[in-house]
């Protein structure tokens, strides 16, 4: 079997990321089944006409038959569950995640020894609501999906967990766990704490002030609807990365505030702010198109690549005679079953 011969695919967690996923997966022909929890969210996915169960062994036992590609869709606390029934009922998977982040996530896939098969993921996508309800096949369409290209990444798993990023319509953007995690701290993890302060702000002016408020608020405070344990979720995991953002924020603001209070001016934050939204409304994506997976250098390109403002929009196809063999990485002689309970 080829890498493009694989598409069952299996999603744990069909809450507004992992359900949105598995809309987007079955309109792409894929054959999909997934896990959840919750009964009233396994109810709410078979009323819509999906294979959603609640007996995550019964789920994964059929993953392995199948050489599925998992998906783990629940949020970071909930990640070490569902790797512990993984490493039992279906360790010779392939294995990819949607988890906001990655380096978190990586260190506990190595913890029960699942390593060789996982390659993170990542959709730059989402609203304040969750569960079924809120679910969207069309929820990736033109986002960027983070596709991690560690040193030791599987070029067979990368290929398929790329090519479920480009199923759903996203974009594949290559990047080590480490810096995926250094970058969301400033475009999505400080924006959740910035939402959270700023709608503070406006309801310590009371009714008056609420009642005054317009875009530039709402636009501002959109994620500060987001549950707050799940807000939690997102940011705590990567709280190291997060405070060195935070630190230099409050330094910035500090540095407006000063010239405020001396100089009745904020030229100095306004013109670097401004420029920054220039930048951000006039950067491109570009297609990275000549680096094959399993060619030699292949994820040290795909790295310089990514850093660089490298996106794919399809899996890039070497002539025939210069196509690497894909030999799909299989757990070693250590069974992760029996290992994962010393790993705890």
């Amino acid at each position: 079997m080829t890498a493009d011969d694989h598409t069952a695919l299996c999603v744990l967690g069909t809450g507004l990321i992992g359900g949105s996923l598995l809309r987007a997966a079955t309109a792409a022909g894929r054959t999909c089944w997934g896990y959840n929890r919750s009964a009233p969210g396994v109810a709410a996915a078979r009323t819509s006409g999906f294979d959603v169960g609640d007996d995550l062994a019964a789920v994964l036992r059929r993953a392995a038959e199948a050489d599925a590609l998992i998906v783990v869709a629940v949020p970071m606390p909930a990640v070490h569950a569902m790797l512990d029934a993984i490493a039992e009922y279906a360790p010779g998977c392939a294995l990819t995640d949607v988890v906001s982040v990655k380096a978190p996530v990586a260190a506990a896939v190595r913890r029960y020894g699942l390593e060789a098969r996982y390659v993170g993921g990542h959709p730059m996508a989402g609203t304040a609501e969750s569960g079924w309800q809120a679910t969207d096949a069309e929820l990736f369409r033109g986002a960027a999906w983070a596709v991690g290209v560690d040193p030791g990444t599987d070029a067979d798993v990368w290929t398929r967990v790329t090519r479920l990023a480009l199923d759903c319509g996203a974009v594949a953007v290559p990047v080590t766990a480490s810096e995926h995690d250094r970058a969301v701290a400033r475009i999505s993890h400080l924006p959740h704490v910035l939402a959270e302060a700023l709608a503070v702000a406006g309801a310590r002016g009371g009714d008056l002030a609420l009642g005054l408020a317009a875009g530039s608020f709402r636009d501002g405070t959109r994620v500060a609807g987001t549950a707050p344990d799940l807000v939690r979720a997102i940011c705590e995991p990567n709280s190291e990365a997060l405070l060195a953002v935070l630190d230099e924020t409050l330094t910035a603001l500090g540095e407006a505030r000063e010239s405020l209070s001396a100089q009745t001016s904020l030229t100095d934050l306004t013109e670097a702010g401004h420029a920054a939204r220039q930048r951000y409304e006039t950067a491109e994506r570009w297609e990275i198109t000549d680096v094959f997976p399993g060619a030699a250098g292949w994820l040290e390109k795909l790295q310089e690549a990514g850093r660089a403002g490298g996106v794919l929009t399809h899996l890039p196809v070497a002539p025939a005679g210069d196509r690497p063999v894909l030999r799909p990485a299989r757990p070693g002689p250590g069974s992760p079953r029996r290992n994962r309970r010393d790993q705890r």
